[in-house]
């Protein structure tokens, strides 16, 4: 499909099938079935001929997804999608099986692009995903839904490109493809990195594609494999890797995020978007600004807070607690109160509050003693206070407790509750 750069080695080159084609040099080559450059006899115009020819190892699955890419192709209509040309059974001194033929697009894949060095900027960037955008939204839009299940960048060409544009987008490679008629055991198809966590248990959505559309980028933008950049509970990692704006970024994110829910639901709302950008949450609240690092603590607070890129670390000097229980300091007590309010958020995490449990039952275990003796004794519960205190501050007086929570566990109970 892509310009002709294929193997002329092939023993099928020459090879003549259903009299008509003549096999020219080799595309591509996948597990029980071979692309080929060919040309048309009758019409001396160039095609393209995806070969499968039964094995040992061949399997009523792979005819089944042979089939289904020449009726999905045929139904289509699409200037960006090849076009339908011919079905045909074949028998050749190398087996027997089945040929599509499909029209030739003379363009180059966008992985080619990247491997020769070439590099898109954010411009080109947007006008490819609008014009990739357009595609996939005609065809989820079609009943049934017809889902491609692997985009990546060797599926998707690029032609006439040039120093005024991009060029024009075409997306190829209909072998994987589902619709919703279909039912059935559904086969697991696509590409590693490329396809979304839902695809491997046989499940593909509109936003299976819309991953691997933003996967498509992410490889666009680094020049890297998906699968080589870092990743942190599925969410691949790459901002520091381009020079990309913050907006498209997210953007991108958004539809490489690991959770069906949290992607877009359609082609049409992820355009919409691109064009102009969701709104991010605003910070309502002290504790949501510190989050966000959109605020700071004042230089009298002895308490310090750093939010990072992953985390918020928090620093509570214990012995300003203490005396802030005692009523000393009326402006710590607002921003102790603050602390203790993200501490909150983190006790909904069991492994951070087993810990403070045992903070806890270490710091008060010694004193209970003379706790008890001075209850005992019928002393007030205010003289019980201030004992306890006093005998706390001389035990941590110069130490402080620095926490810190990871932003992406937080981050959705601090930041969506904004509305």
């Amino acid at each position: 499909m892509a310009n002709f750069d294929g193997s002329a080695d092939s023993p099928f080159v020459n090879q003549i099938l259903h009299d008509r084609y003549q096999i020219q040099a080799m595309l591509g080559r996948k597990p029980g079935r071979q692309t080929f450059l060919a040309l048309d006899l009758q019409n001396q115009l160039p095609v393209v001929i995806k070969l499968l020819l039964f094995s040992p190892d061949s399997t009523w699955e792979d005819l089944k997804l042979f089939e289904r890419e020449a009726e999905t192709l045929k139904a289509l209509g699409h200037p960006a999608i090849p076009q339908y040309l011919d079905f045909f059974e074949v028998e050749i001194e190398f087996g027997k099986g089945f040929a599509l033929v499909q029209s030739y697009i003379e363009a180059r894949s966008l992985q080619q692009w990247t491997q020769d060095g070439c590099r898109f900027g954010e411009a080109e960037l947007t006008a490819i995903t609008k014009d990739l955008l357009d595609i996939l939204e005609y065809l989820h839009r079609l009943q049934p839904p017809v889902i491609h299940r692997d985009i990546k960048p060797s599926n998707v060409l690029l032609k006439n490109r040039s120093g005024n544009g991009p060029g024009e987008v075409y997306l190829i490679d209909f072998g994987s493809v589902q619709t919703a008629a279909h039912g059935g055991t559904v086969t697991v198809v696509g590409t590693y990195g490329y396809m979304p966590s839902e695809q491997f248990g046989g499940r593909s959505l509109p936003a299976s594609d819309l991953y691997g559309v933003g996967m498509t980028l992410t490889y666009l933008a680094t020049g890297q494999h998906p699968a080589d950049l870092p990743e942190d509970d599925l969410h691949v990692g790459f901002d520091h890797l381009t020079t990309l704006s913050r907006p498209f970024i997210s953007w991108i994110e958004w539809l490489t995020n690991p959770s069906l829910a949290k992607r877009p639901a359609t082609a049409q709302d992820a355009r919409l978007h691109l064009l102009k950008p969701r709104q991010e949450p605003k910070a309502t609240s002290t504790v949501q600004k510190l989050f966000l690092g959109t605020t700071t603590c004042p230089s009298s607070s002895s308490i310090s807070l750093k939010a990072t890129q992953t985390t918020l670390q928090l620093r509570v000097p214990l012995n300003q607690i203490l005396y802030t229980f005692s009523g000393v300091n009326d402006n710590l007590l607002l921003w102790t109160c603050l602390a203790l309010a993200l501490i909150t958020f983190a006790m909904f995490f069991i492994d951070f509050l087993f810990t403070l449990f045992l903070m806890l039952l270490t710091w008060f275990l010694p004193f209970l003693p003379i706790l008890i003796i001075l209850a005992f004794q019928g002393s007030s519960p205010r003289k019980v206070l201030d004992v306890f205190l006093m005998n706390v501050r001389g035990s941590f007086n110069h130490t402080s407790a620095n926490i810190e929570f990871p932003k992406k566990k937080i981050g959705q109970s601090l930041l969506l509750s904004t509305g």
